[in-house]
């Protein structure tokens, strides 16, 4: 493996919007963090600074929050018809089409994804999310009630929540920004986004989208900062009518503590430890590209990657040697190298994070059939690893790596993986593989995750709820489902 220099030519466009200091949007206008502060963003291929961004904290928040509560109270977008709004969110989505080249650099440069990667993915849909969620913005609708007794006409009422915090990971920054927006657009609230202090950029350009597109000043709401300044104060805000968060298990509950002062609305979208099952009557061909692909999609950091391998034990050899093959083959380098199949990490903080579970993992026993260290001196890049020789209880198994780390385990039967299978504090995805309809579903059926791939993996679509059991989270992404939590019902009785 390799690590490539920038091959691609930056956009034109992209090289104005890294050269110049990026501000806040608050109320329609980019404005300067009330401290004056700014933070740097780096490039996790080099780990060097590409771009300063406005620093926001409490005093920003609040007055995020406050613009907010004004366009949702008295300005234009509460009185506008749903099909306005729907049109609206559909040209967002217009314009994301529109500049697909410049947001997919953003990300890469950001981010540290492959070019290639962003282009076909990230921000395709991206923009397909806007364009679905807004036809649900004339959907959004109550139902009249037949009462037991008296004579009275009873009907619900489905409104806006009203002022949204909307907190998001580093991961997909641009996708996650959009599966947040989508939804609390459509239903009518208004928003104070705050993207994740390692990948703002692509949310700003968004935001000068959004003014593009024609949304009423104080709608959409973006301010850059550090999770422990503006996320906690976005969380505890008591203008804030519901908070959405995307991210680690631990930061979550931070969030429901902070969000307890009024009570308000929380969905969280949070960590996994997905296991990814293979029977010994799958095309092991198959099995094997496919569980190459669930843990070094995006470098492994994705909530719901296959990150705990468990292959029945006539096939585990083939299967694990196989994606460890697979593991060996992928070349690791700049996003912006045509050939580059895995970027860096996010983050040094990243970085340190993983080689340190890698680390443990090793000086416990497991062993690596691929990887098992950092790759290269600069940048933040850990090669793609496959351990095996792992016993259920160790921290690489249980805990969420959130890198290009699987751990693979033997079974016999499905007795035996299923209790394995569930022996985590997580339940937000998991991957079967199997020939027999009939095991298939009966595994599906007793995992207990919120969403299962069957015979594939990474398949996302803005009609399919996404979301966790247990401590991978409250809620649901996508889909109609996902308008609950952006929504209040009201029940009105009328006496005739």
């Amino acid at each position: 493996m390799t690590v490539s220099d920038t091959a691609v030519t930056i956009d034109p466009a992209v090289q104005q919007f890294l050269g110049e200091p990026r501000n806040m949007l608050i109320d329609g206008k980019w404005v300067e963090a009330a401290s004056g502060k700014t933070f740097p963003v780096y490039n996790p291929a080099t780990g060097q600074i590409m771009a300063q961004v406005a620093e926001g904290d409490q005093e920003d928040i609040h007055r995020a929050v406050s613009a907010a509560r004004r366009a949702f109270d008295g300005g234009p977008w509460r009185k506008m018809i749903p099909s306005e709004r729907g049109r609206l969110i559909h040209r967002l989505g217009d314009l994301i089409e529109a500049h697909r080249e410049e947001f997919a650099q953003l990300e890469s440069l950001d981010n540290g994804k492959p070019l290639t990667v962003a282009r076909v993915a990230d921000i395709p849909l991206a923009a397909d999310l806007f364009h679905y969620m807004s036809g649900w913005a004339t959907k959004i609708e109550g139902n009249t009630i037949p009462l037991s007794a008296g004579t009275y006409f009873a009907y619900t009422l489905r409104e806006p929540i009203g002022v949204v915090g909307q907190i998001i990971p580093w991961n997909f920054p641009l996708l996650m920004a959009a599966w947040k927006l989508g939804p609390a657009l459509a239903a009518g609230c208004t928003i104070v986004l705050k993207p994740a202090e390692q990948t703002p950029l692509s949310a700003l350009r968004l935001g000068e989208l959004i003014s593009e597109a024609g949304f009423p000043d104080g709608v959409v709401n973006i301010v850059p900062g550090y999770g422990e300044t503006a996320g906690a104060a976005l969380a505890a805000h008591d203008g804030v009518d519901k908070v959405a968060f995307t991210g680690s298990t631990e930061v979550g509950k931070l969030i429901v503590q902070a969000a307890a002062g009024n009570l308000k609305k929380v969905s969280l979208e949070l960590g996994g430890k997905s296991p990814n099952i293979v029977l010994s009557d799958m095309d092991l061909d198959v099995a094997i590209q496919g569980a190459s692909f669930a843990i070094f999609f995006n470098h492994g950091q994705c909530c719901s990657a296959g990150s705990r391998l468990y292959v029945e034990k006539k096939a585990f050899d083939r299967v694990v040697a196989g994606v460890a093959e697979q593991a060996k083959k992928i070349k690791v380098g700049s996003g912006f190298e045509p050939s580059t199949q895995m970027g860096p990490l996010v983050s040094d903080e990243q970085l340190r994070r993983v080689t340190g579970y890698l680390e443990s993992g090793i000086s416990s026993g497991a062993r690596p059939l691929s990887g098992g260290h950092r790759h290269g001196e600069q940048g933040y890049f850990v090669e793609p690893t496959v351990l095996v020789d792992v016993r259920q209880e160790m921290n690489v198994v249980q805990e969420e790596i959130f890198g290009p780390v699987v751990t693979a385990m033997p079974f016999t039967d499905l007795d035996e993986i299923l209790p394995v299978a569930n022996d985590t504090v997580y339940g937000l995805a998991a991957g079967i593989w199997t020939r027999d309809i009939s095991k298939a579903h009966q595994l599906a059926a007793h995992v207990r995750a919120g969403t299962v791939w069957i015979n594939c993996y990474n398949v996302f679509d803005a009609a399919l709820p996404f979301g966790g059991y247990k401590q991978s989270g409250w809620g649901r992404e996508m889909g109609h489902e996902v308008l609950e939590h952006y929504t209040e019902v009201k029940s009105v009785c009328i006496g005739l």
